[in-house]
């Protein structure tokens, strides 16, 4: 995997550890010599994964349309910027940008983010991988849900392995890389 994707809150959240795993996973992107792609804000732990990557010398590229301009503060210095024109675009752009896909913590924008990726894997569009940094257990009460759905025949058994999951960077970064030399 050469550029990672990842998907974050706009705010910060409730608790310190979702600020400081989303500078940690972007001085991992950095230190592993991967692109981090993603939506180009920089508030939020959006701003926080880009700023550490950046500090720690890491390349970023961030995707926003431009109407959202007027509501998110567009990040300044990244190493290149790509303005969209609509959220589509921007999905569709950070996809076709991006080796694998990531989720730290995030609220709707995040969670449209994570299921229009995974549903483009379950259907073959791509092949890359997705994780969850699943930082104190966040992402549980989903992943509960994700299994309901299985047990409840909505979801097949080898979707269920689509969803990568890890409470660390490095551990999840490792992870995606396995599944990503097995899928060429």
């Amino acid at each position: 995997m050469k550029r990672v994707c990842v998907f974050a809150g706009s705010t910060m959240g409730d608790k310190p550890a979702y600020r400081q795993s989303a500078r940690a996973l972007g001085e991992a992107l950095a230190k592993a010599g991967m692109e981090l792609v993603y939506g180009g804000s920089g508030r939020g732990l959006m701003g926080e994964v880009a700023g550490a990557a950046l500090d720690a010398g890491g390349r970023v590229t961030g995707v926003m349309p431009k109407g959202l301009f007027a509501r998110e503060v567009a990040h300044q210095g990244l190493t290149s910027f790509v303005e969209v024109a609509d959220m589509h675009e921007r999905k569709a752009t950070m996809a076709r940008l991006s080796d694998g896909f990531i989720a730290l913590p995030g609220g709707v924008g995040t969670f449209d983010e994570l299921f229009e990726t995974v549903c483009w894997a379950q259907l073959g569009i791509h092949r890359k991988p997705v994780g969850l940094l699943n930082v104190e257990g966040y992402y549980e009460p989903l992943l509960a849900l994700i299994d309901h759905a299985v047990k409840s025949g909505f979801v097949q058994q080898s979707h269920r392995a689509l969803w990568l999951c890890a409470p660390d960077g490095q551990s999840l970064l490792a992870k995606m890389q396995a599944c990503a030399s097995v899928a060429r």
